[in-house]
C-alpha cells in the first residue's frame, strides 16, 4: 500500500516572530511512518516543525501552517490507498499576520481569529474508496467526542487518545469503528502503539 501519514503540529502566525502551535513533538507520526516502512508499504510524509529526522525511505514534504498541511495531503492524497491522520493542527488561525513584530503597548490587546482549514474532514470527505484514520485527542467526555469527529470527518477509524500523549514517548489508545464499537486497545512506547495500529491496518489491506 501507499499511505498518507501526517504528522507533528502546525503553526498559525500573528505576526513575523510569534505564532500558535502546540506542544506535539511528532513521535506518533513518526513510529507509525517506521511500522509501515517496515511492513513493506510506501509512505509520504507530510510533517510540521519537529526536532526528529525524518525516517529513511519515505517521502517527505516539510510545512508549517495548516493551510500548507491541507495543500500538501489533499495533493498526495490522491495517490495514496489511505490515510492515517496523526498531525496536531491548529483549530484556529489569526484574521490578520501583522508584518514586523507587534509592539507592547503597556496594555491588553484583541486578535481575532477564524478556524482553520480541516485537513481531515476534506480528506474524508474525497476518499472515494480510500480509507481513513483519525487521531482524536480528548479529556472531555472523549470516547462521545472522539466519535463525534470520527462521523464529522468520515473517517473509517478514529484512534483515541488522551492529553497525556503530548511530548510524551509513551501512549494509550483506543481504536473505534464507524459503528461506535472499540476494535482494540493498545498502550506502551509510541513505537509499540504505531506497531501494533499498522499491523491491524497490514492484516485488512495488504492482500487487497
Amino acid at each position: 500500500m501507499r499511505i498518507l501519514i501526517t504528522a507533528g503540529p502546525t503553526r498559525e502566525y500573528l505576526d513575523d516572530v510569534r505564532y500558535l502551535s502546540n506542544a506535539s513533538s511528532g513521535r506518533m507520526g513518526y513510529a507509525l511512518v517506521e511500522a509501515a516502512l517496515k511492513l513493506g508499504h510506501d509512505v509520504v510524509l507530510v510533517t510540521g516543525p519537529v526536532e526528529l529526522p525524518p525516517p529513511a525511505g519515505c517521502e517527505v514534504h516539510a510545512v508549517e501552517t495548516t493551510g500548507q498541511m491541507r495543500d500538501a495531503c489533499v495533493t498526495a492524497f490522491m495517490e495514496c490507498d489511505g490515510v492515517i491522520a496523526a498531525a496536531a493542527v491548529c483549530d484556529y488561525r489569526p484574521v490578520r499576520r501583522v508584518t514586523g513584530k507587534i509592539a507592547k503597548t503597556g496594555g491588553p490587546i484583541t486578535i481575532d481569529m477564524i478556524e482553520t482549514d480541516d485537513v481531515l474532514a476534506e480528506l474524508g470527505a474525497t476518499k472515494d474508496g480510500r480509507w481513513v484514520v483519525g487521531f482524536a485527542l480528548e479529556a472531555e467526555n472523549p470516547r462521545e467526542r472522539a466519535l463525534q469527529k470520527l462521523r464529522a470527518k468520515n473517517c473509517d477509524w478514529i484512534v483515541l487518545n488522551g492529553p497525556a500523549a503530548i511530548g510524551s514517548v509513551a501512549n494509550e489508545v483506543e481504536l473505534l469503528g464507524a459503528t461506535g464499537e472499540s476494535l482494540q486497545t493498545w498502550s506502551g512506547t509510541k513505537r509499540n502503539v504505531a506497531d501494533k495500529l499498522l499491523g491491524w491496518l497490514h492484516e485488512r489491506y495488504a492482500k487487497v
